[in-house]
């Protein structure tokens, strides 16, 4: 992997990018036993780099806050047409699946109109549902992850 090798981690305010990021780090560690649980984030102010660095994209949704459900599918549709970005693989994670009162996968994929974009995008998209405060789906994440550096 060389060092200009970029994972860009996208969403919407409060959406958990943050935890997100601390578990999938804590998980490449230690593997699924040494998750623990969740550390308490503060939120994000600017950038937050890590080691983590892949070329790869992955744009994260709060599944439980409908609310913002339009305008992070305005955001993903600016991140997707964004000409240096056109053939990298994006990795789009629905968090917060632990929620109580949160959408089923396939409503939020017809709100989002995923099949549309997935169909005129012209970059690979994989879909996935996460909980980054329970650990739900991260082992998937981090597969995804290691799958593509080998592409």
């Amino acid at each position: 992997m060389s060092s200009r090798d970029v994972c860009l981690l996208l969403g919407a305010t409060g959406v958990g990018k943050t935890l997100l990021l601390k578990r999938l780090q804590k998980l490449s560690l230690h593997g699924l036993g040494g998750l623990g649980e969740p550390p308490s984030t503060l939120p994000t102010v600017g950038t937050n780099l890590t080691d983590l660095t892949l070329k790869k994209k992955k744009f994260i949704v709060d599944s439980a806050n409908t609310v913002q459900i339009s305008s992070s599918c305005i955001q993903l549709l600016s991140v997707l047409s964004a000409e240096p970005l056109h053939s990298v693989s994006v990795l789009i994670l629905f968090n917060k699946r632990d929620m109580p009162c949160i959408m089923s996968l396939v409503e939020i994929k017809s709100l989002f109109r995923m099949d549309d974009i997935i169909a005129s995008a012209t970059q690979p998209i994989t879909i996935l549902e996460v909980s980054a405060c329970t650990g739900q789906g991260l082992q998937e994440v981090l597969s995804w992850l290691e799958s593509v550096i080998v592409k």
